[in-house]
């Protein structure tokens, strides 16, 4: 019994692997088409939080995160010139047995997750999207890029957050705004003494590392820029090292050569976020991840939310054999969700562009943190 036999999945990146995966596990036929003809996102590290490690156990690839990336519990505080203020808990997630958070390069993570996609037995096309798709009252129809037409129950939109998808069906949304600051990411040797997060503060600036392997982790640098602007990729380096510099903390110093180097493979992204209200469906059309619900890495949700959404509507596609309370379940168990950890890193971030009040900061962080224990 379930409430579809044919699902379509545009986008092949963590939400959309994660539903392709669990539909089939409850035994819908699935095809996944993806645009990108290598699979192979770009990036650095990725923190993954503890919900979202438990999530990754329900898709079977806990174990092989573990080998591959780097798991602990706690995250650290300190001064910019080095001094300890405290040491954060990060409780494990209710109903796993799984590590309070982690850390892995995102291109790993991805791998991992499209071999489980295959293993699954999801049908995958890459090189390749829907050009068109035009619904009737029992299926949707899809011309895709390749030239080719399917029939499908229920198409499953996932192709991030400057969905091709979405500006088709929800046209009142607004693009994405730019939310004042930026972040900077760049992969570095792993110091002895890092053995779980470590976040320096800054005035209007914040320093982070995250193992990711044995031997490496990443840093992150998020940094108040009041517009949106270009910046000359070729000088990352020099910024990213410029950044550092007021960090006088001697193991940040330390670090300082390795963002000169071309391993350091330094990343920019301005930050924003994105909340469609729900329901994320028109239809037999429904989104989920980035398409509907991205936010900014104040909480280290952001794939989290995205595959914990992908796993929650394969879960009520199976439950049901009606359409429409499968995707009313899904709803009603992803918005609240979705909501918190998007609104709550926005307040994040304000807090810390204008030097807020850093009591409320904290309640925030620690109210979150324990939101996300709970069961999806």
């Amino acid at each position: 019994m379930t409430a579809v036999n044919k699902v379509l999945v545009i986008g092949g990146g963590f939400s959309g692997m994660a539903a392709a995966i669990q539909m089939r596990r409850g035994g819908i036929a699935v095809d996944l088409v993806e645009i990108d003809p290598d699979w192979c996102p770009l990036g650095a590290g990725i923190t993954i939080n503890g919900a979202t490690l438990r999530a990754l156990q329900t898709l079977g690839v806990y174990d092989e995160f573990v080998a591959q990336g780097y798991v602990s519990d706690g995250v650290e505080l300190y001064t910019a010139q080095g001094h300890k203020m405290a040491e954060l808990p990060t409780p494990r997630p209710v109903g796993a047995d799984v590590s309070g958070g982690g850390g892995i390069m995102r291109p790993a993570l991805a791998a991992m997750l499209a071999r489980a996609t295959r293993a699954a037995g999801v049908d995958v096309r890459l090189g390749c999207s829907f050009s068109s798709l035009e619904q009737t009252d029992t299926q949707v129809n899809v011309d895709f890029t390749d030239g080719t037409r399917g029939s499908y129950d229920l198409v499953v939109g996932a192709d991030g957050v400057h969905s091709k998808l979405r500006g088709l069906l929800f046209p009142e949304v607004k693009p994405l705004e730019y939310i004042g600051q930026g972040v900077w990411r760049a992969v570095m040797p792993r110091p002895e003494e890092i053995v779980r997060p470590r976040m320096w503060f800054g005035q209007h600036i914040k320093l982070g590392v995250n193992p990711v392997s044995k031997t490496h982790m990443y840093m992150f640098i998020t940094e108040d820029r009041p517009t949106k602007e270009h910046i000359d990729p070729a000088t990352w380096p020099q910024v990213f090292a410029g950044l550092m510099q007021p960090f006088t903390d001697p193991l940040v110093q330390a670090l300082i050569p390795h963002a000169l180097t071309p391993e350091a493979a330094i990343d920019y992204r301005p930050l924003a976020n994105l909340l469609v209200p729900a329901p994320w469906n028109r239809g037999r059309v429904v989104m989920i991840g980035d398409t509907v619900a991205a936010t900014t890495p104040h909480l280290a949700s952001g794939a989290g939310i995205g595959i914990e959404s992908g796993i929650v509507l394969g879960e009520e596609l199976a439950r049901t054999d009606d359409l429409q309370t499968a995707l009313d379940g899904f709803h009603a168990r992803r918005w609240e969700r979705c909501r918190m950890v998007i609104q709550n890193s926005e307040r994040l971030c304000r807090i810390e562009i204008e030097g807020g009040d850093k009591e409320e900061h904290a309640r925030i962080m620690r109210e979150s943190i324990i939101a996300l224990t709970q069961p999806i």
